[in-house]
Parts: C-alpha cells; sequence; structure tokens
C-alpha cells in the first residue's frame, strides 16, 4: 500500500474537466445543428437548380442573374456566418486551453509527488534482498555454498547445449562470411563498371582532344601555307615593280640626255660624231661593227626573255609542287580526322543504343508492372452529376 500522502485528489481536476466537456458539447451540438440546417439548404438549392439546368423545355440561354445575385448573398452570410464560427471556436479554444494548462500543471506536479513517494516506498520496502526469488539471481550464490559441489545430470541441465552453441556460432559465422563476399563481389562489380565507365568517358575525351588538335594542325599548317604564299607572291610583284620603275628612270634619264646633248639644243655640227650619231642628211646606212653590236644586244635580250621565261616556269612548278603537298597533307588529315569521327560515331551510338535499350526496359517495367490501373466506365461516370 501507498503511504495516505501520495493518494491522487481529483476534486478540483474532475469539476475543470466536467465544465471543459459541457463547453465543448455544446459548441459541438450547435455547429452540428447550423451544418445540418446549411447542408439541407444547399440541398434544396441543388434540386431546384438542377431542375432548370436538366430540363430543356424550362433552361434558356444566358445568365440567371437572379440566381446569381442570391448565390453572392448566400456567399456573404455564409461567411460571415463562418467568421461567427471562428471567433467562437477560437474564443472557446483559448478557454479550453487556460484550463488545459492549469491541468496539465498539477498533473505534472501530482506525477512528481507519487514518482517521489513510489521510489522512497521502494527503497524502504522493496529491497532486492527481500524478494523470494533473489536465492536465484544472488550474485554471492557460489560463495554462500560454502564449497558445495554441484551433481551432473541434474533436472534442467542440458549436456548438449555446448556443442549446439558451437554450431550456431559456426552457422553465424558462415552467414556472415557469405553475406561479406556477397557484399565484397557487389561492390567490386560496381567499381568494376565504374572503372568501365570512366574508361569509356576518358576515351572519348581523348579522341575529341585529338581531333581537335588535328583540325587546328591543318588549320594552322594551310594559313601558314598561305600566308607564304601570298609574301612571295607580293614580293615577286614588288620587285617586278621596282624593275619596271628603275628601268623607266634610266629610260627618262637617257631620253633626257639625249635631248640635252642633241644637235637641236647644242647647236653643234660635229657633236653627231662624237657621239657616234650620224646626220640623218649624211646618213648612207650601217656598217658591219653596228650591225654586229645589234646582234649581240638582240642575242642577250632573247637570251635574257629565255632566262627569265624559265625562271618563272621554275618558280610556278615550285608553287605547284607546294601547292599539292599542301593538299596532300590536307587529304590526309581530312581522312584521319573522318576515321576518328566515324569511331567516336560509333562509340556515341553503342552508347547511345545501350542507354535506349535501358529506357526501353524502364518504360516495360512500369507499363506492365506499375502502371496496371486502367481507368474503366465508373471512372468516367462520376462526372457531369451536378449542375456545377
Amino acid at each position: 500500500m501507498f503511504p495516505a500522502a501520495v493518494r491522487w485528489s481529483d476534486c478540483e481536476p474532475a469539476a475543470v474537466t466536467r465544465v471543459r466537456v459541457g463547453t465543448m458539447r455544446g459548441s459541438e451540438l450547435q455547429s452540428d445543428q447550423v451544418e445540418a440546417v446549411s447542408l439541407a439548404r444547399k440541398r434544396d438549392r441543388e434540386t431546384q437548380r438542377q431542375g432548370r439546368i436538366f430540363n430543356a423545355k424550362l433552361r434558356t440561354i444566358g445568365i440567371d442573374k437572379d440566381a446569381l445575385d442570391y448565390q453572392v448573398r448566400e456567399r456573404k452570410e455564409q461567411e460571415r456566418k463562418e467568421a461567427d464560427t471562428q471567433r467562437s471556436y477560437a474564443a472557446d479554444l483559448l478557454h479550453s486551453d487556460r484550463i488545459s494548462c492549469l491541468l496539465e500543471q498539477r498533473q505534472r506536479k501530482e506525477q512528481r509527488r507519487l514518482e517521489g513517494a513510489i521510489l522512497q516506498f521502494r527503497r524502504d520496502f522493496q529491497q532486492p534482498e527481500n524478494r523470494r526469488e533473489f536465492d536465484l539471481n544472488d550474485p554471492a550464490l557460489l560463495r554462500k555454498q560454502r564449497g558445495g559441489l554441484v551433481l551432473p545430470g541434474l533436472v534442467g541441465e542440458d549436456p548438449g547445449s555446448a556443442e549446439r552453441h558451437r554450431r550456431q556460432q559456426e552457422q553465424m559465422r558462415d552467414w556472415s562470411l557469405q553475406q561479406r563476399r556477397e557484399l565484397e563481389s557487389a561492390r567490386l562489380q560496381q567499381r568494376l563498371e565504374d572503372q568501365r565507365y570512366e574508361d569509356s568517358r576518358i576515351t572519348m575525351d581523348h579522341r575529341a582532344v585529338q581531333l581537335q588538335n588535328i583540325e587546328a594542325d591543318h588549320r594552322r599548317s594551310v594559313a601558314m601555307a598561305t600566308k607564304d604564299f601570298n609574301l612571295a607572291m607580293a614580293a615577286e610583284s614588288s620587285e617586278r615593280r621596282h624593275q619596271a620603275r628603275l628601268q623607266e628612270e634610266a629610260a627618262n634619264g637617257e631620253e633626257i640626255l639625249n635631248q640635252l646633248q642633241g644637235p637641236l639644243l647644242s647647236e653643234s655640227l660635229g657633236y653627231g660624231d662624237r657621239l657616234r650619231r650620224t646626220q640623218p642628211s649624211s646618213y648612207k646606212g650601217m656598217n658591219q661593227d653596228q650591225l654586229r653590236q645589234i646582234r649581240e644586244c638582240q642575242r642577250q635580250q632573247v637570251e635574257d626573255r629565255q632566262r627569265a621565261h624559265l625562271e618563272q616556269q621554275r618558280r610556278q612548278l615550285e608553287w605547284d609542287g607546294r601547292s599539292q603537298a599542301a593538299e596532300h597533307h590536307g587529304l590526309l588529315l581530312e581522312r584521319q580526322q573522318a576515321r576518328l569521327s566515324r569511331q567516336l560515331r560509333r562509340a556515341l551510338d553503342s552508347a547511345n543504343a545501350q542507354l535506349a535499350s535501358e529506357q526501353r526496359t524502364q518504360k516495360d517495367y512500369l507499363e506492365k508492372e506499375v502502371f496496371t490501373n486502367s481507368p474503366d466506365s465508373r471512372y468516367f461516370a462520376q462526372f457531369n452529376t451536378t449542375s456545377r
């Protein structure tokens, strides 16, 4: 038995509880009545509306303003009533919360007092030494027996418990080893798959980088060859313009000198003889030396022209060879790039095919295992049952 000081006194909590229950029941009954009246009124209006909407003879095209105004007034009235109900519920809730807090505080205090009394009672009257089964759980039982021997074969003894315990331990060890091997095998398989995926990704990245490098080298070589060709053509054109300008300046200087030193400006009768020129009035034809000089000059011009033509042919052949070499090198680079592109495309096609297979498998699983509940006529029959 517990002490009289720790008995539960429920006079005040019971009274407070009855007040709370009565308040809540009254509020619930009032709200239920209001809800029932509102629900019946809604049902009547819905029945009347269905009679107007679903009757083809009475239904008209347009808007029922009276019904809409009535709905607006009803909605405002409903909102006002709901606000009043919410305010009353809030007031009841605050009152109930205050009572609940008071009851909870008192209950905690009484619970602490009761627990303290129980602990004190256990310390005073329920010590382990006073229990009837203490002799079975006494930790000092062997010391109290004073050397007494336990006879073999007593009732309740299990001679095969050690062997059974050993077999159970071996079975548990085998299960543990098997689970560990399965876990390690799964982890190894996952690591191998991750490594294969990483190797394939690295290989594709390397191939893409090689293709980019080859394309960049090809563009660089074509740009360098074009630049060299343009520079050479520009230098050759500049040299030709320079030579033509020098020749033109020399010819102009010689013409100016001839005009200055001519017989018209100098008015010298022996000037033509000193310059090896013959007066038109005294000219009788060229001698052998003059003819030989003219032929020699012509032969020299022919040789110069031939050498210039041969040099031009040599330069043209050299540029043709360079152009062919550049085209051949570009063709080789394009073939290599096309080969690498085909390899990369095959790898991407294989990866896409694998992804497509996995997606098809997942789609079949979803269609056959997950989404198996298709709608029937009962699902569509629940629509168009009201006038709203």
